[in-house]
């Protein structure tokens, strides 16, 4: 244990440098995720950076691998979740939209502005858009939606969701929770019931009016 302090006191932690590069990336771009300028940022040397990344481009693997398992690994995992009603396995996938635990928005925003410079990232970026939205398909034909219906309807879902992140779209809390319902009953065409609603709202700390 002394031995695993004393490399990750002076010259930093592999987290602390990925942590780094990640405020760097949401904040200015990719082109922000330099050596140099992280370690002057963590005030650690930049020859530090070597005991914990080969180089550059490793950090940068190491950041889309975050990306991917936060973003995507959670929202599959919400799709996932039980539910009793094809309108609280979709609520239970808003919690995506509404928790950055879960889906960190910015992020997302971050990684497909650096795709737009760079095509093994814009790949990357459409791989994931692809089994994201395989996974909300699979979704709803759990609850009896036929192969060609979930997949518009994950796509519908989806896609929109993905517009309110590239556009930078500002909406509060309470404005995104009031039109949720009918959110709702365009991706799954029901109407949510007030019980779903009210386990949906307690989850997220909103008192309807």
């Amino acid at each position: 244990m002394e031995q695993a302090a004393a490399d990750t006191g002076w010259r930093g932690s592999q987290e602390g440098w990925l942590d780094a590069a990640y405020e760097a990336l949401l904040e200015s771009g990719i082109d922000a995720v330099k050596i140099l300028p992280l370690a002057k940022r963590l005030k650690l040397s930049r020859t530090s950076f070597y005991w914990f990344f080969k180089d550059r481009e490793e950090l940068l693997d190491a950041l889309l691998a975050r990306w991917r398992d936060k973003n995507t690994g959670n929202l599959v995992k919400q799709t996932e979740a039980y539910a009793e009603t094809v309108v609280e396995a979709m609520l239970n996938l808003f919690d995506c939209w509404l928790d950055r635990a879960l889906f960190d928005s910015p992020f997302e925003f971050a990684v497909r502005s650096w795709a737009l410079q760079s095509p093994p990232i814009l790949a990357e970026v459409q791989a994931a858009d692809q089994s994201r939205m395989e996974a909300i398909a699979r979704m709803l034909m759990r609850f009896g939606f036929d192969e060609s219906a979930a997949d518009v309807r994950a796509r519908t879902t989806y896609l929109v969701q993905i517009g309110y992140i590239s556009m930078q779209s500002q909406e509060n809390v309470a404005l995104r929770m009031r039109r949720i319902p009918e959110y709702i009953a365009i991706y799954t065409g029901q109407i949510p019931q007030r019980r779903e609603l009210d386990r949906f709202y307690a989850r997220h700390g909103y008192q309807p009016e």
